[in-house]
């Protein structure tokens, strides 16, 4: 018995890696991929844009209010949400464009308010502004959140962070310096998502046939989910509607 406990462990400690490896996404190709398409809309009460005092850095963060509008409808589509087949374990590769994110803070603003990026990359968060900035970014975990990274910009430059978040799928990015900055990051586990058109349409295509979950992410709101069969050479169609008080 003094014998096996090792041998044991030493199995354990070696199904550990393996099983992470496991999960990680695997690029292959995919013949008579199939696709889905939809409609992201809005019903109910469209809540009114969040208003911020701009309170330092006038010279360069300029005066008054910044207005925030978290929940954007336009003529009763959803914009700002990003549509995605969970749990992908294979299919085709990811955009190269994913692999070199970035976020810039000028005028004391998030650029862009949605950044796409891949989970397991680095993302560039550039100062373009003569004052210091702190971003820092939270892990969305549901109504919880919890810190990926803090760093303070003194100076304009621009520092690298990689990102590889476990649980959730996208992260809360706020400046610690002024709390009138605000914008989102989505994480992408795999390349099939989409983010929604001015009109909420989506469309993701080339995925291997099979069933899958489908979700509907946005910053504030809580996710919708459907369930989603895809053909070979088919075309599915899924909508989603998010609604107000």
């Amino acid at each position: 018995m003094k014998q096996l406990i090792p041998v044991l462990s030493i199995s354990l400690l070696i199904g550990l890696p393996l099983a992470a490896h496991a999960a990680v996404y695997k690029e292959i190709s995919v013949n008579n991929g199939g696709s889905v398409s939809g409609k992201v809309t809005f019903s109910g009460t469209d809540p009114e844009p969040k208003q911020y005092k701009i309170s330092k850095d006038n010279d360069t963060c300029g005066t008054g209010t910044r207005e925030i509008d978290y929940v954007a409808v336009n003529d009763g589509a959803l914009t700002n949400v990003v549509v995605y087949l969970d749990k992908v374990k294979e299919g085709k590769a990811f955009p190269a464009e994913l692999s070199d994110a970035r976020i810039e803070q000028k005028g004391c603003e998030f650029k862009p308010f949605l950044q796409i990026m891949r989970n397991g990359a680095k993302l560039a968060a550039i100062n373009d502004d003569p004052v210091l900035h702190n971003i820092h970014t939270y892990e969305i975990l549901g109504r919880a959140r919890k810190t990926v990274f803090n760093t303070s910009q003194s100076k304009p430059g621009t520092i690298t962070k990689k990102v590889s978040l476990k649980r959730g799928n996208a992260m809360k990015v706020e400046c610690d310096a002024h709390d009138f900055m605000h914008s989102f990051v989505f994480t992408a586990k795999n390349p099939y998502f989409a983010v929604v058109g001015n009109d909420g349409s989506f469309t993701i295509d080339n995925i291997p046939p099979g069933k899958y979950t489908i979700k509907a992410w946005h910053g504030t709101l809580k996710d919708q989910k459907n369930k989603v069969e895809i053909s070979a050479g088919g075309t599915a169609t899924v909508n989603f509607e998010f609604k107000g008080k």
